[in-house]
């Protein structure tokens, strides 16, 4: 097993858990080994898996870096603090990486806190069950289950609820009693009790008193993060797999592996049909790197509606294109032996993608008048629309804010009550906002599903510096309007790398998407996605409106411009629940 942890909490005080010897058979058979105990948990890790003891009994799992990017693998590296919380605080405010950091209480050692790092596209996974504060976190559903800790049950209610939310990440998953520490979030294990707390709330960035001056302060502080995050993991991999889309993201990703010394090799992906070529982009990045660039096509059966899924993936959110390029990054990895994959994933968010009035709105109620009129100007630049249109705009949404995330309807029964939306911790904001800070947070937590539709991740490292930590909080700090100062978007980000992108990516606005290929593979699929929705499970456990289907089959066109990827997602969830079935449990159609 690659990087894999679980913790046992009290387990001595598990009721059906497994004996000692069928507890070291199954860890030795996954080459998990033990490596921190105490009166209230049990830590097991794989080989591949960095520790590091620090003083107290506490341990971080995962790797711990500094600000300035150092790997942190002594206790020395930190300094010593008082309590837990003194600790967990400092590693927050000073470290970063991907991690699970457990600390006992000095004053009870029956008292633990154990904590997930804030990236949101943190390398280690965490889901949980706990009951009395007695169970176990892992990184691996599976491990639990192999040890009888658990068994796989879906929880209809949680599918019911990501149908009608697919944007909102929560902590409850789609399988019966299992839940994910969520990032930068802790649970606290005391005298049998189990409490969720937020550590690293993404609010203390957006605060005033933290934006950076200008633009050009803030595309420093930007830089300088990213460099830092690629240059740290590129050394730590030694071979990289880069991902390049031909936009401004992944390109920037490119331009700090220049200066490592890792072994990079560039690949691109192209369709059977126009819109997503951009190995004329891409190639511009690998030429930069000195390498050749690598091009492979996806074609339309290589993206099947139904496929097996790892065991270990707890969110259905894999659909046929996340499946087709997966298997095609894994697949070229293979062949070049390369130890990591590099990506640009969640540069939209981070670099304030906002396409609406909402940063001109933000710079009235943050900056003033003047900053506003500005704003404005530069959004109506953007979007080619009046200045009268953009002021409009924003007026509506210094009125109205609406609401924080909607609800898709579409498909669902008509008289089926939508649940209540389950709050994330990140989504509660202070008691004074701005409205584009909202939206940002908002789609922060979404990239939160990110890593659940990559399943490549198990199997190799999968970093997307844009998403780290560093990166995060200093793109947090910069203002909405400022991402498009002088009309264009990303705006702090090519103001940071006018130096190191060629010109004409540095220029772009745009690029490539899959919507064609999408929208082909619909046309080709449409009759054979209908009959696995029309007798499944959903369907069955009446979460889908099955005549609204059916219209479908009849010709009808579904209504929205995006409507036929809707499909996609609800075949993704039919996949996955088919697939929970415990060994030996039935196999449904």
């Amino acid at each position: 097993m690659a990087r894999a942890y679980l913790v046992m909490a009290d387990a001595d005080r598990l009721s059906g858990g497994p004996d000692p010897m069928e507890l070291n058979t199954v860890l030795q058979g996954a080459d998990m080994q033990l490596r921190s105990t105490s009166a209230t948990f049990a830590v097991y890790t794989s080989g591949e898996t960095p520790t590091l003891h620090l003083p107290g009994g506490g341990i971080v799992v995962g790797d711990l870096h500094t600000r300035s990017g150092t790997a942190i693998r002594h206790a020395s590296q930190l300094p010593a603090a008082s309590s837990a919380a003194a600790l967990r605080r400092h590693i927050l405010k000073n470290c970063w990486g991907d991690y699970i950091l457990i600390l006992p209480e000095a004053n009870d050692p029956r008292s633990v806190g154990i904590t997930r790092s804030p990236s949101p596209a943190c390398d280690l996974q965490c889901v949980y069950s706990l009951e009395e504060g007695t169970g176990f976190l892992t990184s691996h559903i599976t491990l639990a289950e192999r040890l009888g800790l658990c068994r796989r049950r879906v929880d209809f209610e949680q599918v019911a609820h990501q149908l009608a939310y697919p944007g909102l990440k929560t902590a409850r998953t789609c399988l019966a009693g299992i839940r994910e520490l969520l990032p930068g979030c802790t649970i606290h294990l005391h005298d049998g009790t189990a409490r969720a707390s937020l550590d690293w709330n993404p609010w203390e960035f957006v605060d005033a008193g933290s934006r950076p001056a200008d633009p050009h302060e803030a595309a420093s502080s930007v830089r300088d993060a990213i460099e830092t995050v690629v240059h740290a993991w590129a050394e730590q991999d030694g071979s990289v797999l880069l991902e390049l889309s031909g936009g401004l993201d992944s390109s920037i990703v490119g331009a700090c592996l220049r200066e490592s010394r890792a072994r990079v090799t560039c690949l691109t992906l192209t369709t059977p049909v126009p819109g997503a070529d951009e190995r004329e982009y891409a190639g511009l990045v690998a030429g930069m790197l000195g390498v050749g660039l690598q091009a492979q096509e996806l074609r339309y059966g290589d993206a099947p509606y139904r496929f097996p899924l790892p065991p270990d993936i707890v969110t259905p959110v894999i659909g046929p294109l996340q499946y087709a390029v997966d298997r095609t990054m894994q697949a070229i990895a293979d062949r070049e032996s390369v130890d990591s994959h590099f990506t640009g994933g969640g540069g939209d968010t981070v670099f304030g993608y906002l396409m609406n009035a909402a940063p001109a709105a933000d710079a009235f109620l943050g900056a003033g008048l003047v900053a506003g009129i500005r704003a404005v100007r530069d959004i109506s630049a953007f979007h080619q629309c009046t200045y009268w249109k953009a002021a409009r705009l924003t007026l509506r949404k210094l009125r109205t804010q609406g609401e924080p995330y909607g609800i898709d309807r579409s498909f669902l029964p008509p008289r089926a009550r939508v649940p209540e939306p389950e709050p994330h911790p990140w989504l509660s904001p202070p008691a004074r906002f701005l409205p584009g800070d909202r939206q940002r947070v908002l789609e922060l937590s979404a990239t939160q599903f990110f890593r659940d539709s990559c399943p490549r991740a198990l199997v190799r490292r999968l970093r997307m510096p844009l998403l780290s930590q560093p990166v995060v909080e200093a793109c947090l700090r910069v203002p909405s309007w400022m991402w498009f100062h002088g009309g264009q978007n990303r705006a702090v980000a090519r103001l940071g790398f006018a130096h190191a992108l060629p010109p004409r990516i540095l220029a772009r606005k745009s690029k490539g998407t899959f919507t064609a290929y999408l929208g082909a593979l619909y046309r080709r699929e449409l009759a054979g996605m209908l009959a696995f929705l029309l007798h499944g499970q959903l369907e069955a456990h009446g979460l889908l409106d099955g005549d609204k289907l059916r219209a479908l089959a009849k010709g009808e066109m579904p209504r929205g411009d995006n409507a036929f990827m809707r499909i996609f997602q609800l075949c993704a969830l039919e996949n996955w629940v088919r697939q929970q079935s415990p060994p030996g449990g039935p196999v449904h159609r």
